[in-house]
């Protein structure tokens, strides 16, 4: 009950705060939901299907044993060749920057080779038509929707570039919300690897929260922006294209290495940032309590969290990852969660945060965002400008809905 009032909640709020409230339409809003809560019980409580999640585990395995041959010839002991001496602690040679990060050149080029041979983009077509049927919405939606489950938000209106001109004020927004709702496929490895100890099935899970962001996703975009215009179909998504092997592994190495120095500057940014905050705060003592970053936002994003679906005893710990998620970004978030003590947070919460935490909703996620469409559509510069805001409301009132459905469905199987 808890998590379902969550769910009352932020649809709630959504219509509250809708741009054209007269124009909703609650049909495709509550199909969604039901769509979602199917594909939850399905990936999550069919015993096939979740063996399929958890046996996913072995891409995430295949690629770090791969990476690991490239990167110890590379980097030597460091990327995980055999050290010249007894490193003491076990595992202090596991550098996030040697071992972690070169899993995104591997994975990033095997997402290009895969949208080169045809194997993404049939599966990008195959729930770009499912999304079409069961919430009704246009084929440029259903398919760059189905895009941002594999692709990230830069790369997605490549497949529809044709047609970015075209859209609706409400179509553009919901294939914005659809991209800072889920994350790369080039990306997911590194999360999975970070959660990997923790979560049975990390990649799985991953995957999981992508596809059923997406559908919150677009019925929270028509909620905030209902569209009142003709849908705009598609015929052609040959946007993004290779024109071979090697021009997929080089452009797919070139855009990977791009992704992981990125990764690495923000994660060592805003690692120290958050440790300078908290320095200084810590400076400040109320009572016995030395102040910190977490202490401040935890109880501000409390309810949130308890919406969701977490324990109030542990809402303050999952708040303000929430927090860290919207103002850092998600790898952070998922980081701290990782190095949460045991009893901050039970398993099955860790689980529905797993969820909860996916996404690229973030001040930082934004600025790509409106970077990316301001070059490929200037003529719609106002437009993205004034609307992509709203995405970090949709955004995370997205992945809170999912993390609403997956405690729910958690507790009954």
């Amino acid at each position: 009950m808890q998590a379902l009032f969550g769910i009352v909640v932020f649809i709630g709020l959504a219509w509250l705060l809708s741009r054209d409230r007269d124009h909703v339409h609650w049909r495709s809003i509550w199909v969604g939901l039901l769509v979602q809560f199917a594909l939850a019980f399905l990936l999550l409580g069919v015993p096939f299907f979740a063996g399929a999640i958890l046996g996913l585990n072995a891409i995430v395995e295949g690629v770090e044993r791969a990476t690991q041959v490239g990167a110890s010839f590379v980097f030597g002991f460091l990327g995980g060749g055999e050290p010249p001496f007894q490193p003491t602690p076990e595992g202090a040679l596991h550098i996030f920057a040697f071992r972690v990060l070169p899993q995104i050149l591997v994975f990033s080029v095997l997402v290009a080779l895969l949208w080169y041979w045809r194997v993404l983009p049939l599966i990008v077509r195959a729930v770009g038509w499912a999304l079409r049927r069961s919430l009704g919405v246009s084929g440029a939606v259903g398919t760059a929707g189905a895009a941002t489950v594999f692709l990230g938000m830069v790369e997605t209106p490549l497949v529809i570039r044709a047609y970015l001109s075209r859209l609706s004020r409400s179509e553009l927004f919901a294939m914005m919300t659809c991209g800072m709702s889920t994350v790369a496929g080039s990306i997911m490895v590194l999360y999975a690897s970070i959660l990997g100890a923790q979560i049975d099935g990390a990649l799985g899970h991953v995957i999981t929260a992508s596809i059923l962001n997406v559908i919150g996703a677009v019925y929270i975009a028509r909620l905030l922006f209902p569209d009142t215009h003709v849908p705009t179909d598609v015929t052609d998504t040959s946007g993004l294209s290779y024109s071979g092997n090697m021009d997929a592994i080089t452009r797919g190495t070139f855009d990977g290495l791009q992704l992981a120095v990125n990764v690495g500057a923000m994660v060592l940014v805003l690692v120290s940032l958050v440790a300078l905050v908290n320095y200084l705060l810590g400076q400040i003592t109320i009572g016995d309590t030395q102040l910190s970053l977490e202490g401040l936002t935890g109880p501000l994003f409390s309810p949130v969290a308890w919406l969701i679906g977490i324990p109030w005893s542990e809402a303050s710990s999952a708040g303000s990852l929430l927090a860290s998620k919207l103002i850092l970004n998600e790898l952070v978030a998922y980081l701290q969660m990782v190095d949460l003590p045991a009893e901050a947070l039970s398993d099955s919460s860790r689980l529905v945060m797993t969820y909860a935490l996916c996404g690229f909703t973030n001040f930082g996620s934004l600025g790509i965002l409106i970077g990316g469409l301001t070059t490929l559509v200037p003529e719609r510069r106002a437009e993205v400008l004034s609307i992509g805001p709203w995405t970090l409301l949709s955004g995370t009132l997205t992945a809170a809905i999912t993390g609403c459905v997956v405690a729910i469905v958690k507790q009954i199987v």
